[in-house]
């Protein structure tokens, strides 16, 4: 029998946006849900050990998390008739459960419930990230660049915003999801940057990765007229490709010099059929510039093309079009790839100092162009800066290396 314990791991990564959504669904209180579905994988970790994994372990979390939220109810003397309330919604929402829906999946209808424009629009990619895909307030600031205090801070108003408000959990209009579309595959990038940036150096990443790439699949099956969600779509296969090249031995490897080999070819053609239905459907935007540069990429090292200047006139509508400082970086490293490392400064030095202090990629980026410029003291005063912000060894072994290689 499998170790129970995994059981319920793999039961809550699985289905705990979706759990979540159900439960949103009935009592319209973000918090209390989320609490009462802790207690109830809580339980599972316990009990499941000794009394076995149920034969259906979701409906037994769903039952365990039910009748919390009706102590809950007993416990603080609401309403008399909350409690039979809340049991005659989970009756009806199993009697609901085989109605047909426009949303492939709750996790995906919950993302876009928590665009509710009743929400602060900064914090609704937060929420998601959340709610549906699980990550802790340390997790969604770091992806924020801002404090876990500031991000969990932002997180509490938000779910009080959603019970003092009564935002409805019920699944939005078709003709209100483009107004929600960006915050959500914003989220979903988010999750797949967060999953990405774990990699431990073996050559594996979180399921954050996978959980990512599915949600986008689904975007694209509910609404496959927005281009942005192919764009989106595209750009994430076009890197999962080469997750198996990214590292060898624990050592990263810059895509420059990976082994094409290792590259999956399949998900490359799917990523580049995906990037041609968003060119189709012509309504340009950020993630299909994205998922075109990594496109020009792969050609590069695939088929031997020179396309230096088409990655650099990608860089300067992508910074056009959707400045941020992310874009900014990636422009001044296309400039310096093409060998104007004067350019490449002029736009690092142009970025706000007090974004990039602690911004690694930033400084990784400068070292690299003061090396370019020979600047030799510059470089690796800055080549420290990066070495001592990564967060992994692997990247912090691959810019050693960088600092004392010949130019």
């Amino acid at each position: 029998m499998r170790d129970a314990r995994a059981i319920a791991e793999e039961t809550a990564r699985a289905s705990y946006g979706r759990l979540l959504a159900w439960l949103c669904a009935r009592t319209g209180d973000v918090a209390a849900a989320e609490d009462a579905l802790s207690d109830a994988f809580r339980a599972a970790l316990e009990h499941w050990p000794t009394t076995g994994v149920p034969a259906s372990p979701e409906a037994w979390i769903i039952t365990a998390a039910r009748r919390k939220l009706i102590d809950q109810g007993r416990k603080a003397k609401t309403r008399v008739e909350a409690v039979p309330a809340l049991v005659l919604a989970a009756e009806e929402a199993e009697a609901k459960a085989e109605m047909k829906s426009p949303f492939p999946d709750e996790r995906l209808k919950l993302m876009f419930i928590c665009a509710h424009p009743a929400i602060e629009e900064n914090v609704r990619t937060p929420l998601m990230l959340q709610t549906v895909l699980g990550l802790d307030a340390a997790r969604i600031a770091s992806a924020f660049l801002t404090s876990p205090k500031a991000m969990g801070a932002r997180l509490v108003r938000a779910k009080r915003k959603i019970k003092s408000a009564a935002v409805p959990f019920v699944e939005p209009p078709l003709e209100q999801l483009p107004d929600r579309m960006s915050a959500v595959l914003d989220a979903i990038y988010a999750a797949f940057g967060t999953g990405w940036n774990e990699v431990d150096g073996s050559g594996q990443t979180g399921d954050l990765t996978h959980e990512a790439i599915f949600l986008a699949q689904l975007v694209t099956t509910l609404a496959p007229e927005q281009a942005e969600a192919w764009g989106l779509l595209s750009l994430m296969l076009h890197a999962e490709a080469r997750r198996a090249a990214r590292h060898l031995d624990g050592a990263y490897i810059p895509l420059s010099s990976q082994d094409t080999g290792l590259w999956d070819q399949r998900m490359i053609a799917a990523a580049e059929e995906a990037l041609a239905t968003a060119w189709r459907l012509k309504t340009m935007g950020r993630f299909q510039l994205e998922a075109a540069i990594q496109s020009a990429h792969a050609a590069s090292r695939l088929h031997g093309r020179d396309v230096k200047n088409d990655i650099i006139l990608l860089y300067e509508n992508l910074v056009r079009i959707a400045p941020s400082m992310g874009a900014e970086i990636g422009y001044a490293a296309a400039l310096a790839s093409a060998g104007r490392f004067a350019d490449g400064l002029d736009v690092l030095d142009h970025i706000e100092k007090d974004r990039i202090q602690t911004y690694q990629p930033f400084w990784a980026v400068r070292a690299h162009i003061f090396k370019g410029l020979e600047r030799r003291n510059d470089a690796d005063a800055a080549y420290d800066r990066a070495i001592g912000l990564s967060d992994n060894d692997a990247a912090r072994a691959f810019l050693k290396t960088q600092k004392t290689a010949p130019v």
